[in-house]
């Protein structure tokens, strides 16, 4: 993992970080509705499918690797891994997992199985230990779709990277529908970066 600090002189984009981190404090969310009926013809699993597809996303562009490190330093991280959600039945809570990211679909899911087999049963939040600071958040919701999705975070004014929630998909006109939440930092990431960002999904996802 490396992590390259910004030269706040010569960033092109410190006039809006100042303005979004210190005078005007602003977080977004915008959800969507992506088509994943190609996921379902090919039978791909669709939780480790959008992990995979998400992180390639967000790793080709740093406005959502953009973050502080553990000593306060405003840097952009090379390379991003996923950090999800996983429900446990008995106790009806969740835990985090995390899975080391590969460019290659079929090595991350094996990486994902991998983790499932060894965490996915244990109890406690974050029951795979040493997570990564280079890790965002994605969760799903599987047991309700949604139109409209906010998180509200105390400490939210100083957290840049992306979260994302998933809902539950449906069927509508022969194609099926799975509902996106998408969380950013205006400091780092404006409409045209999130809307990119969601048009570069959709593609490789019909891929």
């Amino acid at each position: 993992m490396k992590f390259t600090i910004i030269d706040k002189k010569n960033w092109d984009r410190i006039e809006y970080f100042e303005h979004y981190f210190f005078e005007v404090p602003c977080t977004y969310s915008m959800s969507v509705k992506l088509d994943i009926t190609e996921i379902k013809n090919r039978k791909q699993k669709l939780y480790p499918a959008m992990l995979y597809f998400i992180t390639t996303i967000v790793n080709r562009h740093s406005e959502f690797r953009t973050s502080f490190n553990a000593n306060g330093q405003l840097g952009v991280y090379d390379e991003m891994i996923p950090c999800y959600t996983i429900f446990n039945k008995n106790t009806k809570t969740f835990s985090n997992l995390w899975t080391e990211y590969s460019s290659k679909y079929d090595d991350f899911c094996t990486a994902y199985e991998k983790d499932m087999a060894e965490f996915g049963e244990l109890k406690g939040m974050i029951p795979k230990p040493n997570i990564p600071e280079n890790n965002f958040s994605v969760s799903m919701i599987p047991w309700t779709t949604f139109e409209g999705f906010n998180l509200n975070l105390k400490k939210g004014y100083e957290y840049l990277l992306p979260i994302f929630t998933m809902g539950k998909y449906y069927e509508e006109r022969g194609r099926y529908i799975l509902p996106l939440a998408i969380q950013v930092h205006h400091a780092v990431c404006d409409g045209f970066h999130v809307c990119r960002f969601i048009n570069e999904l959709q593609d490789l996802i019909d891929e």
